[in-house]
């Protein structure tokens, strides 16, 4: 486990040193990131296989997850049709055969030989008769130790040429000469509390189980061990945050915030109004504000936003809007600088490609006070960019930004207040590890006249009918996207291009305006490009995701999304969201291709729904929090153990506690906590920036 360390020739000694391993087999281990004799012992099963609930071939049907043993009769190697690498083995027991298949395992190739004995374990499915795919499988090596035939068989990430016998016979050493080094993380009273073992009982349980509830209890006190301390590190950092940042007392006076309200053409929802009240409240005290505000598309949170934005500068301070690309700055300064200019707010643009003249006119505004708000990209990050008196910092779609990003434009004011917004709806266990230190706030209402999308899920050989559909809303005055998931052609994958669609649109479509973007195209010429779409001098805009966020184009009543398997399901409700804009009925269509049925059920849910925050929990279950908020975007700890959707009970407990103990004992000084706050610091203390950075 990182940050486990000892003294040399304890569990820091390199991998490398342990027996049987070496420098080469040491190398390999490396890939997994293990290069200690501390991080293997913490190197989890991340499932395991019970050797005693096989079943027969015979009695094997499609659809059943089993494990059979067998002998294996022949193996292959070749390329599919579509020249998919395809490694096969058919295997064989005294009741039947059945096949085994694995694609896209160029590592396999070779592997198997007739007479080896092996163990299958996966899902059944037909295909010309009963066979697994890309199943786990385990070679028997009968003069290995740990190869009894009932034994609860633990399945570990691996790395090419590292089998699952080499690493357990590596686990068996590093236990046997380091387990009693590693220290108990865990106080006397915790355990007592939820009747977890001691680490090192843990430890052995979890590598080598002898029954399925011990099994299950060391992982629940090695979970909650984890997420304790991802916890605690995220308490600390928001005590110390609300403690030592004393900030600016913001009040609003209704000087520009009233005759803003009078301005808007529409009145704010309950959830606005009750979420300017948290943000109003925050900004009102003498600790920085440090809060999230997340909503799904189209709950109206960049007008709460400038709301804030213009409390700021009732109280002679300034306030800026950081966004994660050109499109949406642009977009956020557009829609709002004219009325900003009404109050007589001066409000400037700063970007990558804001011209020299005008970018020296604008810092010499920010920094002697006459620029009073600023929308901007990272430019406003740059080492030139200095604030007079910067009083709030909002950071859009804050996920697309590192953690030491946003500190950055933080640090270019005096602890100023700070909100992050973003579309992408959170699941709430996410919300308490990768934001567990904001207070979060959350529109969950729709302005009313919203009508939802329609959703359909069409294949591939109702495409004519597609283009047919949407030329009827085109010849009704409408507008359409085509979203792409690539650029340009890919050999590896074999996804439609946006380059490659935009020509067969235009061929579909030869009387219409077609236009394209995508993220190589230079910033000016995809600004005009979205300004002659918004203008309605193009009909259909082929595009990749750089349209995902903020684009508003109220007369967009279709979206044609190709290859939508290849996208997520928040994602998806992303692309979604750039239409339904306006007062018209508007269509999303998912285009999908010949061969991915295995998605389709996924898609189905996605068509059946649009509520965002639903969409968010089943995307997270489907592919894990990592894949959708970007692995390292938010610069917090990885976690290694923790399923954040199968483990959410163990969490909020975790959570409960470590922000409890923090209240108790803010610096963890009290006898009994020194021990914890060594722990702490010796596993994040990479990290220890953390506690310092909003």
């Amino acid at each position: 486990m990182e940050g486990l360390k000892q003294k040399s020739g304890g569990l820091d000694t390199p991998v490398q040193f342990l027996k049987g391993i070496g420098p080469r087999r040491a190398s390999q281990l490396a890939k997994l990131g293990i290069e200690t004799v501390g991080q293997l012992l913490f190197h989890i099963p991340r499932r395991y296989v019970d050797r005693s609930r096989t079943v027969p071939i015979r009695q094997v049907m499609p659809g059943d997850e089993i494990t059979v043993f067998g002998r294996i009769a022949a193996s292959a190697s070749r390329r599919t049709r579509t020249y998919k690498q395809l490694v096969s083995c058919i295997v064989r027991d005294e009741t039947g055969m059945i096949e085994a298949v694995w694609f896209h395992r160029p590592d396999l190739k070779g592997r198997f030989h007739a007479g080896q004995e092996i163990m299958l374990s996966g899902k059944v499915t037909r295909y010309r008769g009963k066979r697994f795919v890309n199943p786990f499988f385990e070679l028997l090596e009968h003069d290995d130790d740990f190869s009894g035939i009932n034994a609860i068989v633990p399945v570990y990430p691996l790395t090419e040429g590292f089998s699952v016998w080499t690493m357990r016979r590596a686990i068996r050493t590093a236990l046997d000469r380091y387990l009693k080094l590693v220290p108990e993380t865990l106080t006397y009273e915790i355990r007592e509390h939820y009747g977890f073992p001691e680490i090192w009982e843990a430890l052995e349980t979890i590598h080598f189980p002898k029954n399925v509830g011990a099994t299950l209890r060391a992982r629940k006190r090695l979970v909650y061990d984890e997420l304790f301390y991802f916890e605690l590190l995220l308490a600390m950092r928001r005590q110390r945050y609300s403690t030592q940042r004393k900030g600016q007392q913001l009040l609003e006076t209704g000087e520009l915030t009233s005759r803003f309200k009078k301005r808007l053409p529409f009145k704010f929802t309950r959830a606005q109004e009750r979420v300017i009240h948290e943000i109003l409240e925050d900004m009102g005290q003498r600790k920085c504000m440090n809060r999230l505000l997340q909503g799904d598309v189209g709950s109206g949170k960049t007008v709460v936003a400038i709301y804030a934005m213009l409390v700021a500068c009732e109280n002679q301070t300034q306030a800026a809007m950081m966004a994660p690309t050109e499109i949406l700055a642009t977009q956020h300064f557009q829609g709002w600088t004219r009325k900003l200019s009404s109050l007589s707010v001066n409000t400037r643009l700063l970007t990558g490609s804001t011209r020299v003249a005008e970018r020296r006119e604008i810092l010499e505004g920010l920094e002697n006070g006459s620029v009073r708000m600023v929308f901007g990209t990272h430019a406003l990050i740059e080492q030139g960019v200095k604030f007079s008196r910067l009083g709030l910092v909002v950071v859009d779609e804050q996920h697309r930004f590192g953690v030491m990003q946003r500190a950055a434009l933080l640090n270019k004011g005096v602890n100023p207040d700070f909100l992050v917004m973003t579309a992408t709806p959170i699941p709430r266990t996410l919300t308490l590890t990768v934001y567990g230190d904001l207070d979060v706030s959350v529109l969950d209402e729709k302005p009313p006249g919203r009508k939802p999308v329609k959703t359909w899920v069409v294949p591939e050989h109702k495409r004519e009918r597609m283009y047919g559909f949407v030329e009827e809303r085109i010849a009704a005055g409408e507008q359409a996207f085509v979203v792409c998931p690539l650029i340009e052609e890919s050999e590896k994958i074999d996804v439609t291009s946006a380059i490659r669609t935009y020509e067969k649109i235009r061929a579909a479509f030869p009387h219409r305006s077609v236009g394209l973007v995508h993220g190589r195209i230079k910033s000016d010429e995809r600004r005009k490009m979205m300004d002659s779409f918004r203008n309605h001098e193009i009909d259909i805009l082929v595009a990749t995701t750089v349209i995902e966020v903020g684009v508003d184009i109220p007369n967009a009543t279709v979206m044609v999304i190709e290859h939508p398997e290849r996208f997520g399901l928040a994602q998806l409700h992303q692309l979604r969201g750039r239409i339904g804009r306006g007062g018209h009925e508007s269509y999303c269509i998912l285009m999908v291709s010949r061969g991915v049925q295995e998605t389709t059920e996924r898609l189905k849910f996605f068509s059946r729904s649009n509520d965002g925050f639903a969409l968010a929990e089943k995307d997270m279950e489907l592919r894990g929090p990592g894949e959708i908020m970007g692995r390292r975007q938010h610069g917090l700890p990885d976690l290694h153990l923790a399923d954040l959707f199968l483990d959410r009970e163990i969490l909020y407990r975790a959570r409960h506690d470590a922000f409890k103990l923090v209240k108790l004992d803010p610096e963890l000084r009290h006898p009994g906590h020194e021990r914890i706050m060594e722990i702490l610091k010796s596993r994040y203390s990479d990290k220890e920036k953390l506690l310092r950075v909003g």
